[in-house]
């Protein structure tokens, strides 16, 4: 994989992100403001958390690209998982807001909002971006592997959802169910919140470094097709970012001579990281009796 090519290509989703949520906020704040409905409020302040998403998004994934140094011996990957967690407060912050003003209004009977073509033209907008750019977002993600693209390609799936609400309450609002639009704001609430705690979840473990089951289940079929090990243990896989990291010692036969069992570590090395983009991978090799001396020794001494 060209480096430079990915580093290129996530800085230029991550930037047109961060365009078109100026684009989106401004947009639905001035339709919000002039109709009064909470519904398009809601989404305008999602709009703009999601524009400091972006933001933070964008600055993620043009430092977590960064080689590893003296001060960070496993790169700066971590980063981007970090941006993911930040994303998941703002949404949460988001929710708090949208929940407190749609309560208010149904306890206060205050519902009564303006509906014009305007109000429809900015949700239809919103969720036409949101299509495009999520779908941009989740294709370079999944394409590098990138944490923090993923979760703003999530939080941007979150504004397609939540604005399909917001225009079922305007619809409503039309014929005269003015309280549909405050309903609607509690589900794009609950939305968000389902979405938060997904996110949320996903970057806690991965800076705390729990095993990314799915990376350690490939790693394990590779292992267990190989021949040319007798056995292999303490196989340990972690993330950060878009890296992985691999340790694992295998046992080799003790009449292989170092060289022989060196070439064995780098095949089984080559063929992980052609499985796994971005992986970094340590073979500890042990020759098949040691374990067996050990257990020799241990009675010996009793």
């Amino acid at each position: 994989m060209d480096i430079e090519s990915a580093r290129k290509e996530k800085n230029r989703v991550a930037f047109f992100s961060v365009v078109a949520a100026i684009l989106l906020t401004s947009f639905k704040l001035v339709v919000g403001l002039l109709t009064g409905s909470l519904g398009i409020l809601s989404e305008a302040l999602h709009s703009a958390l999601d524009f400091i998403a972006a933001v933070i998004t964008w600055f993620a994934v043009r430092l977590s690209d960064k080689p590893a140094d003296s001060d960070h011996h496993y790169g700066h990957g971590k980063i981007e998982n970090l941006s993911a967690l930040i994303e998941t407060f703002l949404l949460l912050i988001t929710c708090v807001w949208i929940i407190y003003e749609a309560v208010s209004r149904l306890y206060s009977g205050e519902t009564h909002i303006e509906v014009n073509k305007w109000s429809y033209i900015v949700v239809i907008t919103s969720i036409v971006i949101d299509v495009s750019r999520s779908r941009a977002l989740m294709r370079v993600a999944k394409k590098y592997n990138s944490q923090a693209l993923e979760a703003d390609a999530l939080h941007f799936s979150t504004d397609i959802w939540s604005s399909l609400v917001v225009l079922f309450g305007l619809i409503c609002a039309n014929f005269g169910v003015f309280i549909a639009d405050s309903i609607a704001a509690l589900i794009v609430a609950s939305i968000v919140i389902y979405i938060s705690y997904k996110l949320g979840q996903r970057s806690i473990n991965v800076l705390l470094d729990r095993v990314p089951e799915e990376t350690y289940q490939k790693i394990v079929l590779i292992l267990d097709d190989l021949t040319e090990i007798e056995c292999y243990h303490d196989l340990k896989v972690r993330a950060a970012g878009a890296e992985f990291f691999v340790e694992l010692n295998i046992h080799v036969s003790p009449k292989l001579s170092i060289l022989q069992s060196h070439d064995i570590a780098h095949f089984i090395e080559d063929k992980i990281k052609a499985e796994i983009l971005r992986c970094h991978v340590h073979v500890h090799i042990e020759p098949e009796d040691r374990l067996d001396l050990s257990e020799k020794n241990k009675d010996i001494e009793l």
